[in-house]
């Protein structure tokens, strides 16, 4: 006998091997079922087996008869037909199988259990948060621990619930079907979930983080190399919302002037007790974390100073996030960083470099910036005991001169609106600071000039 050629080109029968009462099947529609299949091979006698999704692409099943007879009969027929073997108008490719018959119909992916193993096609990794996965799979169940990885075959997911009848009826839900779209980025035009059973019974998670999760144990620790990247959680709309916290990640843009940990104090304390700061430099840009006593103040703080700029004429502009740390580690009290939940007399300054000049007051010894934040044309303020600063009022009109500015370089007060986008004055009279808000004047402000010459008033250049 002769081989038949379908129409893709390719060998349509290989009745040429040695019978078998298995036929092979491939070339299947998409999710070809077996009633499908026992319907095209019932004519040609009874079907005791069959294994579908078989392959790479799912497009490939066995069927086994009763009788090898049977199965000759139907590669026969359709070698000597005209009308190829079809399925929802497909064309199918029969052949005799290698097997003589199916050991197991379901393989260890299809034998119930109580993890499963999720096959995210069409997405990266990143494309799909491991708090998505959770909601999505938790509508059929609690959701014990999910680990995301990647292999050769994609994205995958390995979902672990409490029992083997919950797993099997969130796949049985799912299988084939995508994640809604609008919890999906706007660049993913498909997704696709494939889900099998996994031989796993207990998932060992031994961190928390943007790719494992164990909703069993809340005391386990967070992975620290994961901080960083974590995602952002989703609501109970699935849509991505920010974590709120105590604590607050500032990055400054356009930096023409240094900005120090007494300009964070002074701006960050005019809607709350601030507690620590400590400022760095990361990518090339400066950062600053600013600590609240409890995520209200913190809330109120971001809401208002967002997009702000310190600076009038837009310098110093400020970028705010809630960040995942909730108590900073302060050690040092610098310019870089301040703890004011310690006395002042109880931390211990870092020690200057030899030839830089201090002063024995410490701030106290630059009376003019002292009342640096005080509104153009005001009288120069009372300080009353050595060295205390008056507190800097939010809500006075107008810019105040920035600290060693150039004439007409404005102080942006981050409660009223003007010009460089700042907020308005609040209604009732600002109240006293806590004493803790009371901060010292910038250090960059009056330098002294060379040796015999008078200081000058331009502020340090900001060097990239």
């Amino acid at each position: 006998m002769s081989s038949s050629v379908g129409g893709g080109g390719g060998q349509q029968f290989r009745y040429t091997q040695t019978p078998s009462k298995v036929l092979h099947l491939r070339n299947l529609p998409w999710e070809c079922a077996e009633e499908e299949l026992v319907e095209l091979c019932n004519p040609f006698g009874r079907i005791v087996n069959t294994k579908c999704g078989v392959g790479a692409n799912r497009n490939q099943a066995f069927v086994e008869f009763t009788d090898i007879n049977q199965a000759i009969s139907m590669v026969s027929y359709f070698a000597s037909s005209s009308e190829p073997a079809q399925i929802r108008g497909k064309t199918v490719y029969i052949q005799y199988s290698n097997r003589q018959e199916i050991v197991n119909n379901k393989s260890p992916g299809e034998t119930a259990g109580n993890v499963l193993l999720v096959t995210i096609e069409g997405v990266q990794a990143n494309d799909v948060t491991i708090d998505v996965i959770h909601l999505v799979f938790s509508a059929f169940g609690f959701v014990h621990k999910i680990a995301t990885f990647e292999k050769a075959a994609g994205f995958q997911a390995l979902i672990q619930y409490t029992d083997a009848a919950t797993a099997s009826a969130a796949r049985e839900a799912l299988d084939g079907r995508s994640i809604p779209r609008y919890l999906l980025p706007e660049h993913v035009t498909s997704c696709c979930l494939r889900i099998s059973f996994s031989a796993h019974k207990d998932l060992n998670i031994k961190f928390q983080s943007h790719r494992s999760r164990d909703y069993t144990n809340p005391y386990l620790p967070v992975n620290s190399s994961a901080i960083d990247t974590l995602q952002p959680a989703v609501g109970a709309d699935g849509r991505k919302v920010e974590a709120e916290g105590n604590v607050l990640l500032a990055s400054i843009e356009n930096m023409q002037y240094a900005v120090t940990v007494d300009v964070l104090h002074t701006v960050f304390s005019a809607f709350g007790t601030v507690q620590k700061i400590a400022i760095f430099e990361k990518n090339g840009g400066t950062q600053a974390l600013i600590q609240y006593p409890d995520v209200t103040t913190a809330s109120v703080a971001k809401e208002a100073l967002e997009g702000h700029c310190i600076y009038d004429g837009g310098y110093c502009k400020l970028h705010l996030s809630y960040s995942r740390h909730t108590d900073l580690n302060v050690k040092a009290h610098s310019d870089k960083s301040r703890d004011y939940t310690i006395p002042q007399g109880a931390m211990q300054a870092v020690p200057q470099p030899p030839g830089v000049p201090t002063t024995s007051a410490g701030w106290q010894g630059n009376p003019q910036a002292g009342g640096a934040y005080a509104p153009p044309g005001a009288a120069a303020p009372n300080h009353g005991t050595t060295g205390q600063v008056p507190n800097w009022n939010p809500g006075n009109s107008g810019y105040a001169p920035a600290p060693g500015a150039y004439p007409g370089q404005m102080y942006s007060s981050p409660m009223q609106y003007g010009a460089s986008g700042g907020f308005s004055a609040p209604a009732a009279p600002p109240q006293e600071l806590h004493t803790s808000q009371q901060m010292p004047p910038p250090q960059y402000g009056n330098q002294p000039g060379p040796a015999g010459a008078p200081g000058t008033g331009q502020p340090h250049p900001y060097y990239r």
